[in-house]
């Protein structure tokens, strides 16, 4: 059986990167005695996979990942299972089974959402001057960024990849394309921002919160909708 979990990454617990959320999981899976599958052959692991593996630094409420489970019990069960095994900053919301034929949440991700505001701890507080220039911003005919790879560096227009970008509260909330077809950063769409304002960029004066991670185009939908709670 296929299940989808729902879960979310706050706190201190930001500065841990992927591979350590994904042996954390492993083990908590173990310890939680939930009857995970395992592959075949000498070294046999936990079959598990994961959507959209976030940068180092960031936080989300929107965070997923797929397991194969010989058995399962209720949705509710296995997130207090989860939840009581792990440390706080990692907490599952939503667990959904899927169908046999459903495909991995990698493969399916198309969109993520994001809020920046500032670091508590910025030297400089530009969110305001960001969030007035927006609309100018995006008004443009291209948005073109230096993308730097380890074997070349090219000029790149990220402006098809913003579907929706605009002031909220007291920062920025934009909707980006994500997935196979297209990644776009949201900490890309600040700094060209701040070019275009004549700022200067710092990545620790800003905070980038993911909100939900989405499949589907024309109509999207939350990872969590590919399946029910059982």
């Amino acid at each position: 059986m296929k299940i989808r979990i729902k879960y979310e990454k706050s706190g201190v617990l930001r500065f841990i990167g992927h591979l350590d959320v994904m042996r954390l999981f492993q083990k908590a899976i173990r310890r939680a005695k939930l009857d995970v599958a395992y592959s075949k052959g000498f070294s046999p692991h936990q079959i598990i996979s994961f959507a959209a593996p976030m940068p180092l630094g960031m936080t989300s409420e929107g965070e997923y990942f797929d397991g194969d489970f010989n058995s399962i019990t209720t949705t509710e069960d296995m997130m207090e299972r989860l939840n009581t095994t792990l440390p706080e900053g990692i907490k599952v919301h939503d667990i959904v089974l899927l169908d046999e034929n459903a495909k991995n949440s990698m493969s399916v991700v198309s969109a993520s959402d994001y809020y920046i505001y500032t670091n508590e701890e910025a030297t400089d507080d530009n969110i305001a001057t960001l969030a007035d220039n927006i609309e100018e911003f995006i008004k443009q005919d291209s948005i073109m960024i230096l993308k730097k790879s380890k074997s070349k560096e090219e000029m790149s227009d990220i402006k098809p990849l913003i579907i929706d970008i605009k002031k909220k509260d007291n920062g920025i909330y934009m909707l980006l394309v994500s997935g196979s077809k297209g990644n776009l950063k949201p900490d890309l769409v600040i700094a060209s921002l701040c070019e275009f304002c004549g700022l200067e960029y710092d990545r620790y004066n800003y905070r980038i919160h993911r909100i939900e991670t989405y499949m589907g185009e024309e109509k999207l939908l939350s990872l969590s909708c590919a399946g029910r709670r059982f």
